[in-house]
C-alpha cells in the first residue's frame, strides 16, 4: 500500500498513514482505502481521456506520450540500481512491463497514423475509455499513480474545464437567472476552435481568432511532452 509521491523528501507515501488513527484495525482499513483510491484513479483517468477525444489524434497522440513515460518509470522501478539512485521503491519485475508499455505505445502510434487530421478512423468511447483505463491501471501497478495529475495533465485539464463550466453555468443561472460561461465551449480544446469576437458570452475570449484543428492538437501534444518530462524529473526533485 505504499506508492511514490512527487516533491517529497523520501519520495514515498504509505496509504496506511490515512487510517493510522484506527489503531489495530489500520491494516484491514488501509486496503479499503487503497481499493477506493484505485477505483477513483481509474475512473478519473478513463473519463478524462474520453472527454479529451474530441479532435483528430488528440487522445491517441497524448496516450502514446504518456505510455512512453510510464514505460520509462516501469523500467527504472524494476532496476535496483536506478531505483536506489532515484530514491524510489524498487518493484521487482516491473521492468518487464516495459514490453506492454511498448506494445501500448506502438498501438497508439499505429492508430494515430489513420486517426490524425483528417481522421479516417475514430476510436469512440470504447477506445478512449480503454486507453484511460490502461493508463490508470498501469500507473497503479508500478506505484506511480500519484504522478498522474502531472503526467495526464492534458486529460485532467480537459475534464476540469467541463466541471468548472457546468458548475459556473448552474451557479450563475440560479443567482442571476441566466447562465454564464467561463470558456467559449468545453472540453477546453473546443474553446480554441471558437471565435473570440463576443458572439459567445464567455469570461475567456482569447484567442480572438479560431485556431485550426491540427494546430490545437499539436500544441496539446507539446504540452503533454513537457508534462511527461516534468513527471520524470520529479523523481529527482525534492
Amino acid at each position: 500500500t505504499s506508492t511514490t509521491i512527487p516533491f517529497m523528501k523520501n519520495n514515498n507515501f504509505d496509504y496506511r498513514w490515512m487510517v493510522s488513527w484506527m489503531g489495530d484495525y489500520a491494516d484491514e482499513a488501509v486496503w479499503v482505502v487503497f481499493i477506493l483510491m484505485v477505483i477513483l484513479i481509474v475512473t478519473a483517468v478513463s473519463n478524462s481521456a474520453n472527454l479529451t477525444d474530441g479532435l483528430d489524434g488528440l487522445t491517441s497522440g497524448s496516450s502514446a506520450i504518456i505510455g512512453v513515460a510510464l514505460g520509462i518509470l516501469a523500467y527504472v522501478s524494476g532496476r535496483v540500481d536506478f531505483a536506489s539512485y532515484l530514491n524510489i521503491m524498487h518493484i521487482p519485475g516491473s521492468d518487464e512491463l516495459m514490453v506492454f508499455a511498448s506494445a501500448f505505445v506502438g498501438a497508439c502510434i499505429g492508430f494515430l497514423w489513420y486517426n490524425a487530421y483528417p481522421a479516417q478512423v475514430f476510436m469512440g468511447d470504447t477506445g478512449s475509455l480503454t486507453l484511460g483505463g490502461i493508463i490508470g491501471v498501469f500507473a497503479v501497478l508500478i506505484h506511480k499513480e500519484l504522478l498522474l495529475p502531472i503526467l495526464c495533465g492534458v486529460f485532467f485539464v480537459e475534464a476540469l474545464s467541463v466541471i468548472a463550466q457546468v458548475t459556473y453555468f448552474k451557479y450563475t443561472k440560479k443567482k442571476y437567472g441566466a447562465g454564464r460561461r467561463i470558456f467559449k465551449m468545453t472540453p477546453l480544446h473546443h474553446h480554441y476552435q471558437k471565435p473570440g469576437d463576443g458572439s459567445i458570452d464567455a469570461f475567456f475570449q482569447r484567442p480572438f481568432a479560431p485556431l485550426a484543428e491540427p494546430k490545437i492538437v499539436s500544441r496539446f501534444w507539446l504540452v503533454g511532452m513537457i508534462l511527461a518530462v516534468l513527471a520524470l524529473a520529479t523523481l529527482k526533485m525534492r
